[in-house]
């Protein structure tokens, strides 16, 4: 599945009966995995909101975000390595920065590594900037992180440029 192709899935809001899948993907994605609890935390935080990528079988991607007044901050973002390039981080994205915009977010950032060029391209593409570097971010091996953001989401320009142009492309039945 390494094409750049269109997988039909749906994106929906996770639900508690969605963790186990969910927990599985993080320790396969990252280093670090989240806990339980972590996640339990997230599901009942009204600032809060996750998503996941479903096909007709399985969950393949999620990510969340949270809004507090009017800044956002993406706060996770996976998917399963072997459906990559097909656009399912895109659906994700998006959806996270619609979440974000009807919330009323002005700004959204989030953190990526440092040699992760395939997300931060991802999130250049969405008006995404680098801001800053910090260095040693990631415990795991040290990692810089890079700390990206976009301003003005609330604004009809940035919908216009960004996310009208796949209209509801992440809302697939």
């Amino acid at each position: 599945m390494q094409s750049r192709h269109l997988l039909p899935v749906s994106i929906e809001p996770m639900r508690h009966a969605d963790l186990d899948a969910v927990m599985a993907m993080d320790k396969l994605c990252f280093s670090s995995p989240w806990s339980a609890d972590s996640y339990l935390t997230e599901l009942r935080n009204r600032a809060a909101q996750y998503f996941v990528a479903r096909t007709s079988e399985i969950i393949i991607g999620y990510g969340g975000a949270w809004v507090i007044d009017h800044e956002a901050h993406v706060t996770t973002l996976a998917v399963l390595p072997q459906y990559r390039r097909c656009r399912v981080g895109e659906r994700l994205l998006i959806a996270l920065l619609q979440e974000c915009i009807l919330r009323h977010a002005h700004r959204v950032s989030l953190e990526v590594r440092v040699g992760n060029t395939g997300a931060r391209n991802l999130y250049a593409r969405y008006g995404f900037v680098e801001s800053e570097r910090r260095a040693h971010y990631y415990l795991d091996n040290g990692d810089d992180a890079l700390i990206m953001r976009v301003d003005n989401v609330h604004l009809a320009q940035y919908s216009q440029l960004h996310l009208d142009i796949t209209p509801n492309m992440h809302r697939e039945q």
